[in-house]
């Protein structure tokens, strides 16, 4: 099971108003591990950056002016996900911007289906609960003492440790790898040899002799004649 976790960081609040996406971050998760494979950019937005955005992610005008547009790099992104779930916190913000930037490059948008939004699974979980990525970082003991700015990257980091949580734990990501390995391992066939080992070796078995010897035979009879008024001899 392939699954992308992903964080973007924005010149604004709504891409209805024009903002645009200016750093992507993605880990690949294959089976609740990830596998080291990230797709991390900047993008110059070719608009200013609003005052209140920068003081959330630190990234400046300066910062991205000389990196690719998102039509340099939205082939490489979608190359990069694949056919894999997304999974982001607080989905919508992410993908409508997502979608309105593939959008204006002619290209297809993203499914909702493909998306798995953790908040809405961390309200399912702990309803009436915080739920910002900080907050499941604190209820699930994680570490996020380097997290002074928002980052797309350092977020999915964290996002990829409180999505393992909210789906149950790293022994769940463990239990099914282990019970893949088993299908593996043990084929039906290698099931039959087993099996038949089994019988081969109950069938060796020496036979044994479960008849009472005559001295136990004579001790159960005593046994029974010191018995008052026995049941068995009554008509």
């Amino acid at each position: 099971m392939r699954e992308i976790i992903l964080d973007t960081e924005t010149t604004g609040l709504e891409h209805k108003e024009g903002h645009k996406i200016i750093e992507i971050g993605a880990l690949e998760m294959v089976d609740r591990v990830l596998t080291g494979e990230q797709f991390h950019v900047y993008i110059n937005p070719e608009r200013p950056i609003d005052a209140g955005a920068m003081k959330v992610h630190g990234i400046t005008d300066e910062k991205v002016a000389n990196e690719p547009i998102f039509a340099d790099i939205a082939q490489k992104f979608l190359n990069f996900i694949g056919t894999g779930s997304l999974v982001i916190h607080n989905a919508p913000f992410d993908m409508g911007f997502i979608n309105a930037e593939l959008e204006a490059c002619g290209y297809n948008e993203i499914s909702n289906d493909l998306v798995i939004d953790t908040l809405l699974l961390a309200r399912q979980k702990f309803p009436g609960g915080r739920a910002r990525l900080d907050d499941l970082c604190k209820r699930f003991n994680i570490d996020n003492s380097h997290r002074d700015l928002h980052g797309a990257l350092v977020d999915a980091d964290l996002l990829a440790e409180v999505y393992v949580e909210l789906m149950g734990g790293r022994q769940t990501a463990f239990t099914f790898a282990e019970k893949e390995n088993l299908n593996e391992n043990n084929s039906r066939e290698s099931n039959i040899e087993a099996l038949s080992s089994v019988s081969s070796s109950v069938k060796k078995r020496p036979k044994r002799d479960h008849s009472p010897t005559a001295e136990e035979d004579f001790a159960h009879q005593e046994f029974l004649l010191k018995i008052k008024d026995p049941l068995w001899l009554k008509s």
